[in-house]
């Protein structure tokens, strides 16, 4: 999905706004996640839906945003392997730059028992991305946080994306929409972009189960909720040598939800 394409929408040019600033009230830190998988096609078709019942968030003029994310993991991927073996409770480590703003977080992203998700992260300085361990405010703040110890982190997946912020009217909910996906392993040296290209990542944050528009409109066009990570994702697609038995069926599901199985499936 190109921005030439969002562009040829009329309801996305005249989708209602909301600034930064204003989406700050709206963090949902603590929050319930929903996900879906769809195609760009699918996707520009929720767009027309939702025109009535959300407004888009922009920065600068941009309607989306780029985002680079840089995960990391013990060396032999314990926190990608907690996930592919269904523990409910687990952790991710990631520094995150948003390039409109060119504003960098060090954060930590817990998973409840619960199926609760709750994000703690500080600001730390651009150069820090690629090593948070090199500023004293980010390794602070991180062994304050973190299940595991800092020197058992290292910088392990790049993931580069766009995303679409709508937060409904009621602004009881925030929705992401992520596309342009690719993935870049820092471990293997494996770049991907191609095959997941169409895939379209929408996640519904809801601060509790308050009646959500974007659920009905998913309902009507017959998209199901699917679980998925960018970063298990990424990994299981450049990493040969991970465990990777759960994520097949997963990847075909995925497959199937942008219509490119051919194209995702692993050895």
């Amino acid at each position: 999905m190109t921005f030439e394409q969002l562009n040829t929408l009329e309801v996305w040019q005249t989708m209602p706004t909301i600034t930064l600033d204003e989406m700050s009230a709206i963090k949902l830190m603590n929050r319930v996640d929903t996900k879906y998988v769809l195609s760009e096609e699918c996707c520009m078709e929720l767009l027309r839906r939702a025109v009535g019942e959300y407004s888009v968030q922009v920065i600068d003029d941009v309607r989306a945003a780029r985002y680079e994310t840089l995960y990391y993991d013990t060396p032999d991927w314990n926190m990608y392997t907690v996930h592919h073996n269904q523990q409910l409770t687990r952790q991710k480590i990631r520094t995150r730059t948003y390039i409109e703003t060119m504003l960098s977080f060090a954060e930590v992203k817990n998973k409840t028992n619960r199926g609760r998700t709750k994000k703690r992260r500080t600001v730390i300085g651009r150069e820090f991305f690629s090593d948070f361990k090199r500023s004293a405010e980010a390794s602070e703040f991180m062994a304050q946080h973190s299940a595991y110890p800092l020197e058992d982190l290292l910088p392990s997946l790049i993931t580069r994306f766009e995303r679409i912020t709508l937060v409904n009217h009621a602004h009881t909910e925030r929705l992401t929409i992520d596309f342009n996906v690719r993935f870049e392993n820092l471990r293997t040296g494996q770049i991907l972009s191609p095959g997941v290209e169409r895939m379209v990542i929408v996640e519904l944050k809801q601060d509790g189960m308050c009646y959500s528009p974007m659920k009905q409109i998913m309902l009507d066009l017959r998209v199901k909720r699917l679980k998925v990570s960018k970063y298990c994702l990424g990994v299981v697609l450049t990493t040969p040598e991970v465990k990777a038995n759960r994520f097949k069926r997963k990847l075909r599901q995925v497959a199937k939800a942008i219509n490119r199985y051919e194209c995702l499936t692993t050895e």
